[in-house]
């Protein structure tokens, strides 16, 4: 290909179809593509709340008792009616690996969600996440489920790119235990699902052409002349940006095939439980985080959605350095008098796992000079407020990146009963969409903006 015409989306071809989509690079920037980062949307859901005491401010010494949490901090006088906004100072154990972020993202608190009776608490709070449709509006169905925001929002910023959106799972096993409202949390509609991909090889499959490449090499072998040719002709910084985003496809491709072999060997031997659930926990959800950022920073989608466990699934999971065996996130949120320690630890380690991208995010610059954090939008969030009473009321969100369009660094507090849909209808309008209202959103979240719409 000719340097002089390429594009953010261009690809490097190689014998057999395979391709690698570059990332944007000064040397080939056209006058036609600008400066102008592209702005991008990534929703990284948490499933079965957190432990309050660990993740909330000023919760450390509550014990939760049984029933409707919300119920209690009302008889306990522990309500915050009033709106408040103040800096993001000490953060709480399940929150400190944020701490060299903190300038960088934003605590919301008080956000809340209505559960609809009549279905199962789990499924409702993972499939109706991005929707928060208002409840009894949605005809045949038993679910206030309607076109999620992800989807929405790539209307507005994902036509120009190969796949206007993108959906990944971190659930590894193959025994469906639960139906798919479980499961997913992105839909193109009612009843019509955005099905999520959870195996790292069908993912890669996907962004990258590879087209009878499975007979031959990797697919950076294949492309290697051609990556020599280009490489000649690139300044010094994109011969470097070049080189890393080179090896990084390299460390994909090599933590593919160490799980996949790794499966293998463990397919072999008799388990109580099936053999995904010694594959090792971490390692996992950072080879699909990995993939997930190789889509935005090539410029394949702007907006995606990342779902770290499904909810209620009794399938046990490695959580590797955290316990010596696998153990159900899901059947530890039952028993969490007893397993408090263990359920915090699990929380801190999701957290670890969204700050590992964040800072993979923030360390990749962009055209203008900013990051890629800093042009997306990436909100860590769950269903539920507790994974034990299973409140759908102060629901924990971060929202992290969103450069200049965002003010961050705060906690901000949010006004009893506050929609959760208030958050999506403001971030919809930040990456432009027209809105006035969104499912069941009452107003914007004026705080969190560094200018009104």
């Amino acid at each position: 290909m000719s340097v002089k015409t390429t594009t953010r989306r261009n690809f490097l071809r190689g014998f057999g179809g395979a391709a690698l989509a570059l990332p944007w690079m000064e040397s080939t920037a056209t006058a036609a593509t600008g400066n102008e980062a592209a702005m991008r949307m990534a929703h990284f859901y948490v499933p079965i709340g957190v432990v309050r005491r660990g993740f909330f401010p000023g919760e450390a010494e509550d014990v939760i008792p049984k029933g409707n949490l919300g119920n209690v901090m009302k008889s306990l006088g522990k309500q915050n009616p009033f709106y408040s906004a103040k800096p993001l100072e000490d953060l709480t154990p399940t929150m400190k690996p944020l701490d060299g972020l903190k300038s960088k993202v934003n605590l919301i608190t008080g956000m809340d969600r209505t559960f609809q009776q009549g279905t199962d608490v789990h499924a409702q709070c993972a499939s109706c996440y991005l929707s928060s449709a208002v409840p009894y509006t949605i005809q045949g169905t038993a679910w206030p489920l309607d076109r999620t925001l992800d989807h929405l929002v790539a209307d507005q910023i994902g036509n120009n790119t190969p796949y206007a959106t993108l959906e990944f799972s971190c659930n590894s096993h193959r025994d469906n235990k639960e139906s798919i409202y479980f499961d997913n949390i992105s839909w193109y509609g009612t009843g019509h699902l955005a099905p999520s991909i959870r195996d790292p090889r069908k993912m890669y499959h996907r962004l990258f052409s590879t087209q009878e490449t499975d007979r031959y090499r990797d697919i950076t072998d294949l492309v290697l002349e051609d990556a020599a040719a280009m490489r000649r002709d690139l300044g010094y910084r994109d011969r470097q940006k070049f080189a890393e985003y080179f090896d990084s496809i390299r460390a994909i491709e090599k933590q593919m095939d160490r799980l996949e072999s790794m499966r293998s060997e463990l397919a072999k031997v008799t388990f109580d439980e099936p053999p995904e659930a010694y594959l090792p926990r971490g390692e996992y959800i950072r080879l699909m985080g990995d993939l997930m950022v190789v889509a935005l920073q090539t410029g394949l989608t702007n907006v995606t959605t990342f779902m770290v466990g499904p909810e209620r699934w009794d399938t046990p999971y490695k959580f590797e350095g955290l316990f010596d065996k696998p153990r159900s996130h899901h059947q530890m949120s039952h028993n969490q008098t007893k397993m408090i320690d263990d359920l915090l630890r699990v929380d801190h380690f999701h957290m670890q796992q969204y700050v590992y991208l964040l800072e993979k995010m923030d360390a990749i610059e962009e055209a203008d000079g900013t990051t890629m954090l800093d042009n997306t939008l990436f909100t860590y969030g769950s269903g539920l407020g507790d994974g034990s009473t299973h409140q759908y009321n102060d629901l924990p969100i971060i929202v992290a990146g969103g450069g200049q369009r965002v003010r961050s660094g705060q906690h901000i507090n949010m006004p009893e009963g506050t929609p959760l849909a208030n958050l999506w209808l403001t971030q919809a309008k930040m990456v432009g969409l027209e809105l006035d209202r969104f499912a069941d959103s009452t107003g914007t979240i004026d705080q969190i903006l560094a200018q009104r719409f």
